[in-house]
This record gives C-alpha cells, structure tokens and sequence, in this order.
C-alpha cells in the first residue's frame, strides 16, 4: 500500500498548468520539518522537501487559495526518483500526487491571508471527491443529547 500523510508549509506560490487535453493541475511544494535532527541544537530544524501535484477540481481550489508560507495537510501517494543535477551530483526527488488537501493556516494569517479569508469563507478542506466545505464555527456542530440514539 502507498499512503502517505504530510503536514508542511508552501516553499512558493503553487503554480498552475493545463495539460493538452485541457485537464488542470497545479504543483507546490512543501517542507515537511524532522523532528528530531543533527542541526536542532543550533535552532535551526532539518526539513524534508515533497513535489506535490493536485489534479483537477483538487487543483484549481489549490491553485486559488494557496500561497507560499502556508500549512497544509497532504494525504496522497508518493513516488521517488533519483536524477543528476547540474553540479553532477546525484540527487533524489519525492512527488506526491495528492487526493486530498487540508488548509490548516488560520483565517487572517501568514502574509495574504486576508485574501483567502475573504475568497474562501467555507473551503478550508478540498479533496478529489468533489467535498470542499467544513461546517460554520470552527468545525464544530452543537448537539442536543437528547437527540443522541445512545
């Protein structure tokens, strides 16, 4: 089985792209911080870097409410591959295809947040199966317990 769960933050402003069947998708990518590392003594945390790529309704709601600096959720599957880079270095690279995304930087927060805020009253949550709202009030639905079946 590959499923994978990741909470990070945009390293950039997602970018949008239509392939030539017209299908929409947008890339990003995130940096994922270890918890534990060689360099968290001197205050700075190691990260891990993930390509992600959201593809169709997935991708445009990602496309318009995401921006650098921004906490995110990824569940997806992820795929690795190993290339040279410029330098010649061998290097590694992980993609992630998402099927679903969670916006978990708060209203009113991390830099154009207020455009966000304002675009997106009741999508903090988008996913491929086409679910896009959470509920009014933080999340949170009040409930009779009388009107509980237990």
């Amino acid at each position: 089985m590959n499923k994978v769960f990741l909470i990070g933050n945009l390293t950039r402003d997602p970018e949008m792209r239509t392939t030539q069947s017209g299908v929409n998708l947008c890339s990003f990518t995130i940096a994922v911080n270890r918890r534990r590392g060689n360099n968290a003594e001197a205050g700075q945390p190691e990260a891990d870097f993930f390509r992600v790529t959201a593809w169709r309704q997935l991708g445009d709601i990602c496309g318009r409410y995401l921006a650098k600096g921004r906490k995110v959720a990824i569940t997806g599957t992820v795929s690795a591959s190993a290339y040279v880079g410029q330098d010649g270095q061998a290097r590694a690279s992980l993609e992630v295809q998402a099927d679903d995304v969670e916006f978990l930087t708060p209203k009113g927060e991390a830099g154009d947040a207020g455009a966000y805020a304002s675009a997106a009253p009741a999508a903090p949550r988008a996913n491929n199966a086409g679910y896009g709202s959470a509920p009014q009030g933080g999340g949170f639905v009040q409930v009779d317990e009388e009107e509980l079946p237990f």
